[in-house]
This record gives structure tokens, C-alpha cells and sequence, in this order.
């Protein structure tokens, strides 16, 4: 008898979750949708830190998109040497938007995401490493999608041959629901988190 009853209420659950998980998805699907249609071309380019190819790169990009401005989410000890290497490129400091907050890379969109939503920007290009790109574009739909938030991806070329594992991938979309319903991303839980 117990065990009916269990499998009864995990069939339940199990259920629920799905109907939540596709309710969800039809959402952010929709945002991103309407945000694309009434913003077809980008507005800012957002790079993610740790690393110089991807701010020299960045940088490089600018150039032939001098009218966006370039966030850039990274670790706070990093800022300083993010800006000068913009500063190389020519990149006029009042384009620049050096953000500290991130611990790791959900947290790179966490951190920022009501910056773009009070800004009004509905389109922006992501850049950060090829392969990074898989795991940073589904944490981008998801928390960027559910305000309205779409992103045009621009890889930047890396020595590494395959992109980060299927396990980071879903472990960071599961962080980016959890940060929807609780506004928590679950990175004080690990430190090591990346």
C-alpha cells in the first residue's frame, strides 16, 4: 500500500514539474520572441571575463559597432586589467561598463540582467569563447529570456577541441531555475561553481 501511494505522489510530482517546465519554456520562449521582433538588431555587446582573448576580441568588435556600448561581467580583481586592455584597442571609457559582481559564469548573467532590463535593451551580442558559447547561450535564454532579453552569440576561436560537458550544462540551467523562482543562484552553495 505504501508503495502505491509513494508512486502515486511521485507520478504527481513528476507531472507538475513538467507542466511547470513547459509553462516555463513557453514563456521565455514568447519574451524572446517579441524582444527580437521589436529589436531585430543589437543593442550592447556583453563579454564575459576571464580572458584576454575574449576582451581583445571584444575590443576588435567595437570597432565596426561603435555606437554599442561593451559590458563586460568578470571577477572584481580583474576590471582594471580588462580596461586597459580596451583601452589599448582605443575603446573610449565611457563605452565601457566593467561589472565585478560575477563569481561565476551564471552569475556573469544574474548579476547584470535587471542593468539591461532598466536600460531598455531588448538585443544584445554575447561574446565569449567557442567553447563556452553552448553552456552561456542556454543560461542566456533562460535568465535573460524571462525579461525580455535576446542574444546574438559571436564566438571568439580557443585551443580547446570539444565544448564544456552535457553535466555544466544542465547543472547551470538548473541554477538559472532555481534563480527564477527564488532569486538565488545557488552559487554560495559551491565556491568552486564556474
Amino acid at each position: 500500500m505504501k508503495f502505491r501511494l509513494f508512486k502515486l505522489y511521485s507520478i504527481r510530482f513528476l507531472c507538475l514539474v513538467l507542466i511547470i517546465a513547459l509553462l516555463l519554456s513557453s514563456f521565455i520562449s514568447v519574451r524572446i520572441a517579441i524582444a527580437f521582433r521589436q529589436t531585430p538588431t543589437p543593442q550592447a555587446i556583453f563579454v564575459l571575463g576571464s580572458s584576454s582573448e575574449r576582451m581583445e576580441f571584444a575590443a576588435r568588435f567595437w570597432h565596426s559597432h561603435t555606437d554599442l556600448d561593451i559590458w563586460v561581467s568578470d571577477f572584481g580583481w580583474n576590471l582594471n586589467y580588462n580596461r586597459r586592455i580596451f583601452e589599448r584597442f582605443g575603446v573610449p571609457n565611457q563605452r565601457l561598463h566593467l561589472d565585478g559582481r560575477a563569481s561565476d559564469t551564471v552569475t556573469n548573467f544574474t548579476s547584470l540582467v535587471e542593468d539591461f532590463s532598466n536600460r531598455k535593451l531588448q538585443h544584445i551580442y554575447l561574446i565569449t569563447s567557442d567553447y563556452h558559447m553552448r553552456r552561456a547561450r542556454v543560461i542566456a535564454t533562460i535568465v535573460f529570456g524571462s525579461r525580455g532579453i535576446v542574444i546574438t552569440p559571436v564566438s571568439v576561436s580557443s585551443r580547446r577541441d570539444e565544448s564544456e560537458s552535457l553535466v555544466r550544462v544542465l547543472r547551470d540551467c538548473g541554477r538559472c531555475v532555481l534563480w527564477l523562482v527564488t532569486g538565488r543562484t545557488g552559487a554560495s552553495l559551491n565556491p568552486r561553481l564556474d
